[in-house]
């Protein structure tokens, strides 16, 4: 059996005395959406951050292709196609749309032998998340939902193998959310794997093939979305209940 593409293997952060992930495991299998879900301040984007190297867990380790690349920096993870968007936005709001995404194209070329033209990649990947029509806006002076957008086509322009999305709906419409879906789907389709943070759940259970549920630093449960949605402590870690009622 092959190795998944990423393993969090007993990943633990500690800041002082707060233990903000303890002894978290899971994995991201190629070509397929996997959620993590969970209350506030389970952890979720602190394990994100020890993910993408911008956090040094305490202990454990986190694999890429079965190697160990928990003391890489953050580049060398994105060179290695780790590319993600963030819970509090951060797009460079003195920029244009256009140029928002063009410094991920370029820098990806920057480190690749690829001799495509990073201005193309940059309207392809406008162009496929549907923020065409801002391209020549600064990106703060958007609407929330679209520099939403706007981040995820910078992801998009690394041209990633994982792409980790953190609460990426936040600010959406509904209309904008059902065609965020599709694309998911749709990069999914083209071989590409996602590790999805969301706290909308219809949105998650759609999509996702696995899902990972974090509760005080702890993964709780892991499996198909009907298994962990039928889970007693998946709900009282939502709800305070021990009754299935996620829907």
């Amino acid at each position: 059996m092959s190795a998944p593409l990423l393993e969090v293997d007993g990943v633990s952060v500690r800041f002082g005395g707060l233990t903000a992930v303890d002894d978290a495991g899971l994995t991201v299998e190629a070509g397929g959406v996997t959620g993590l879900i969970g209350p506030n301040g389970a952890g979720k984007t602190t394990l994100f951050n020890v993910i993408t190297g911008l956090q040094a867990p305490t202990s454990g380790r986190v694999l890429l292709d079965g190697d160990d690349i928990s003391g890489w920096a953050p580049q060398q993870r994105a060179r290695r196609g780790i590319s993600r968007t963030f819970q509090r936005l951060e797009v460079f709001g003195s920029l244009s749309v256009f140029d928002n995404v063009l410094t991920a194209a370029e820098l990806r070329r920057s480190w690749t032998r690829d001799k495509g033209d990073p201005r193309e990649v940059t309207r392809d990947a406008i162009d496929r998340v549907g923020v065409g029509g801002y391209a020549h806006a600064m990106a703060d002076a958007v609407p929330t939902g679209v520099a939403r957008l706007v981040e995820l086509a910078r992801a998009l322009a690394m041209q990633p193998r994982l792409l980790l999305l953190d609460e990426p709906s936040s600010g959406l419409s509904e209309e904008e959310t059902l065609s965020f879906a599709a694309l998911l789907r749709d990069l999914v389709a083209d071989g590409g794997s996602v590790l999805l943070v969301e706290h909308d759940v219809d949105l998650l259970m759609g999509l996702c093939s696995t899902v990972h549920v974090l509760d005080f630093g702890r993964v709780i449960c892991s499996g198909p979305p009907a298994l962990v949605q039928a889970d007693p402590a998946v709900q009282a870690a939502y709800l305070g209940v021990a009754e299935p009622v996620l829907s």
